[in-house]
């Protein structure tokens, strides 16, 4: 069967759409794509941020569910989401960066041979930086175009996705005999694991901590974390082999951008399947993606009642000139 070809997307959830969005096209300088709602709870927005045109593994999305209480990190856990840069260079304008917009970080480390710097944004979602300059593997995305962040230093995609568990044994063996993935190093308690073509973009590193307490979703956290394959033929046999395992799965859902499958793998690890197509150009122009809501045709007819129910954002980026920001 076709095996997982990297990361996808990244889903967490947020206290604040109006603030994600903010942080994220000016600060962090990635594309908002898709303006939409959780096809599973209409009151909430679904945001998509990814380079310069959606390509697979290049998007990490919010949700802003009403009401829900912040997130506590812990154990048992996707706590720390990755992004790709170019180049060594690169990790050090952002520490520059981030020390001119007073985001918290952690300045620039090394990681299994690779320069890296962490940070956080106003819910303490935590995220890393990766540089591109060692790496070899799965291709990166193209950094969006009109952003505030010159091209040579911009974000390009997904970078490796970090995980906390208690039992590592039981996970070692769902991520290497079930998901396929191959562990190629182990430094200080991380266990790095890669799967299809490997390099930053479809690698997952595991922690194992008995330690700390089991995390609480809430705002601030991961809700889930998307592997990429082919196609829907792909997915179905996908369903087959978890099942085969003993895990339950979703079944197919089909998300209009893409076709997904899920299951959850161990306590609050929640992993997706998404095809790489039909991708987030289909219903609206190059030029501005993510300025209008979107909806899948199978949420258009509750259009109106979609938009009484969720805030307007202003998300118009066509019409301003962004100047590159140099440190």
């Amino acid at each position: 069967m076709n095996g997982l070809k990297g990361m996808h997307h990244v889903t967490a959830i947020t206290s604040s759409a109006e603030k994600n969005y903010q942080f994220f096209t000016y600060t962090l300088g990635m594309r908002l794509v898709k303006k939409t709602v959780n096809q599973d709870d209409i009151q909430t927005y679904h945001l998509f941020f990814a380079d310069d045109k959606g390509n697979p593994g290049t998007d990490m999305t919010f949700f802003d569910f009403p009401g829900i209480p912040k997130g506590t990190h812990g154990t048992n856990e996707i706590y720390k989401t990755g992004f790709r840069v170019p180049s060594d260079e690169a990790i050090y304008y952002w520490e520059k960066r981030f020390d001119r917009l007073n985001v918290k970080h952690s300045g620039v480390k090394e990681q299994f041979g690779k320069k890296v710097i962490s940070f956080v944004d106003f819910d303490e979602q935590n995220y890393q930086l990766v540089s591109d300059e060692l790496n070899d593997g799965v291709a990166s995305g193209k950094a969006w175009e009109d952003g505030p962040i010159p091209l040579e230093y911009a974000i390009t995609g997904l970078g490796p996705l970090f995980i906390r568990i208690q039992d590592f044994n039981y996970f070692k063996q769902v991520m290497e005999k079930v998901l396929m993935f191959i562990e190629i190093d182990k430094h200080s308690g991380q266990h790095l694991f890669e799967v299809g073509e490997g390099g930053n973009g479809a690698q997952v590193i595991v922690e194992e901590n008995v330690v700390l307490p089991a995390a609480q979703q809430g705002f601030g956290t991961v809700h889930h974390a998307a592997f990429r394959v082919d196609d829907k033929k792909t997915l179905d046999a996908w369903d087959e082999r978890f099942k085969g395992f003993g895990l339950q799965t979703s079944g197919f859902v089909d998300r209009f951008f893409f076709k997904s499958l899920y299951t959850r793998v161990a306590p609050q690890i929640l992993f997706e399947l998404a095809t790489d197509g039909p991708g987030f150009m289909g219903d609206e122009p190059y030029e501005t993606l993510g300025e209008k809501l979107s909806l899948p045709p199978f949420l258009e007819n509750k259009r109106e009642e979609i938009e009484s129910m969720v805030r307007p954002i202003d998300t118009v980026r066509s019409t301003k000139n962004i100047e590159k920001e140099y440190e």
